[in-house]
């Protein structure tokens, strides 16, 4: 028998969406109980590194970032679009770009640094977040609505049975449950799958 922890959110993921999800939530009411299992060892580990950030989204949901010392400094100073071929390359012109290509007012950031920030951000709100804390397996109710994750089992098979140093870990139970895992998410394609989403 697993042991069993309520909240009112369970966000699966440590990446950018998980974690603003999370300072957003405790934003609208600080007594709302969230938490943040990450599988990485700490936050941002398994993040993309280097990335371009349109700052608009991070503008609306913590005003202040540049007063508070987010790791966001280096503007983009200038885009080039090239056309790569076995002879070498040919620029091509930036007006004909659609506006999702042009970078102005954009920073170059490391994604692993703005989540290491983001995470002060939230646990300074009151956000649980766990590193290091793999979810295995997902909990419905008795009408198969999704109620929870199972966290922190160790000691599996390859088969998925119980092996000779098996940890049944814990139950993390939410009233809502976001799935913030990536794009190569194992429990969104169950989740997906199960619902035909």
């Amino acid at each position: 028998m697993r042991e069993t922890i309520q909240y009112d959110v369970v966000i699966v993921g440590a990446g950018p969406a998980g974690l603003s999800a999370a300072i957003r939530l405790k934003q609208l009411d600080p007594k709302t109980t969230v938490v943040v299992l990450e599988k990485g060892s700490e936050v941002g580990a398994h993040i993309l590194s280097g990335a371009v950030l349109d700052p608009t989204g991070l503008s609306r949901l913590i005003p202040d970032w540049k007063s508070r010392g987010a790791p966001i400094k280096t503007e983009v100073s200038e885009d080039k679009f090239l056309l790569l071929g076995p002879a070498g390359s040919i620029r091509i012109p930036n007006f004909p770009m659609p506006p999702f290509m042009k970078n102005h007012g954009n920073y170059i950031v490391s994604m692993a640094n703005v989540c290491r920030w983001l995470e002060t951000v939230a646990e300074g709100l009151g956000v649980e977040i766990f590193p290091g804390m793999a979810v295995s397996d997902l909990v419905y109710d008795t009408e198969d609505k999704l109620k929870g994750v199972v966290a922190g089992e160790f000691g599996l098979n390859k088969d998925g049975s119980a092996g000779p140093n098996y940890e049944p870990g814990m139950e993390l139970h939410g009233k809502y449950i976001f799935l913030a895992e990536g794009v190569r998410g194992s429990l969104s394609k169950r989740v997906i799958e199960k619902y035909q989403l």
